[in-house]
């Protein structure tokens, strides 16, 4: 059961958990497009750090972004300043 383990941990659509993901990763995980993901980065909406010269993005950083969005719905809605 060691060998258990030691195997990657898998999200809810099969794919291994990584801890950085490129820009197209996180992309296909919000199913959003990879222009829309640099521009949520730039604004500062999705975290993402800088290794070398490569741009990564922490993967709890995708779930924080959604809870952020779900929050945001959310008071709006209280406020009924959602559209719906």
């Amino acid at each position: 059961m060691a060998a258990d383990a030691a195997a990657p941990e898998h999200s809810a659509d099969g794919a291994p958990d990584e801890l950085l993901l490129t820009v197209e990763e996180a992309a296909r995980r919000l199913r959003l497009g990879r222009t829309l993901v640099y521009r949520l980065i730039s604004s500062g909406q999705l975290e993402s750090v800088t290794v070398g010269r490569l741009r990564r993005i922490p993967a709890e950083c995708l779930a924080e972004y959604v809870a952020t969005l779900r929050r945001t719905r959310s008071s709006g809605a209280t406020n009924g300043t959602s559209a719906a």
